[in-house]
């Protein structure tokens, strides 16, 4: 008798078809690919199909893929293509049927990555596509009110991408000349920190202990 993650994904595969590049299942979840141009197709079939009825998007997130074989060609394990490196995740919920569903969509383009928006589809996107702009400065097309939703209106660059320094390009103080806060470039040099272990000598020794 097939489980219930196997019947979901062969639902999937039969009401997808050719739209899918892939479907996987992993830590008790169905995870489907398909490409961007088809995104908005499928979202409206996840949520209107009768076998499926995705009606709720729980979460949306972006995601750099850079450290996961991007420069050597992609991850076919991903779902992703030659070099893709970004890519929204969308997990969803089906009230009707009760069970979850990961959706994964990558960018065509590295350099400035665009993604449709499913604000049409699943009305709760709207702040999580704002966020996933900001962090990883992915457009979603479409948008209503597309900007940043977590740092500065004047922030330069996006905090969660991997090539992003840890102690970001600009900081934040008070001039006491100017009477205002202003920027300027960070003055934290990056380094690495690596903790001092201090042990005594006969640490660990019960020899030691016995001649203390």
């Amino acid at each position: 008798m097939a489980s219930r993650l196997e019947t979901l994904t062969t639902v999937l595969q039969a009401s997808l078809g050719d739209l899918l590049v892939s479907a996987t299942t992993a830590l008790g979840e169905v995870t489907v690919v398909v490409k961007a141009e088809n995104l908005l197709m499928v979202a409206e079939k996840l949520r209107d199909s009768p076998e499926l009825k995705f009606e709720q998007l729980l979460d949306l997130c972006g995601m750099d893929y850079s450290a996961y074989g991007v420069a050597n060609g992609g991850d076919a394990s991903l779902g992703a293509g030659e070099g893709q490196r970004y890519a929204v995740v969308y997990h969803l919920l089906s009230i009707s049927y009760n069970c979850r569903l990961r959706l994964r969509v990558f960018a065509a383009d590295n350099d400035f990555p665009v993604i449709d928006s499913v604000i049409g589809v699943w009305p709760s996107a709207n702040w999580y596509e704002r966020e996933a702009f900001d962090l990883y400065g992915i457009m979603f097309t479409g948008h209503p009110d597309l900007r940043r939703l977590l740092t500065d209106y004047g922030f330069i660059g996006h905090p969660f991408r991997k090539d992003f320094p840890l102690s970001g390009n600009v900081e934040m103080r008070y001039d006491p000349d100017k009477q205002r806060v202003i920027y300027q470039p960070v003055t934290i040099e990056p380094r690495e920190i690596t903790p001092r272990i201090i042990r005594e000598a006969q640490y660990g020794n019960s020899e030691g202990f016995r001649k203390g």
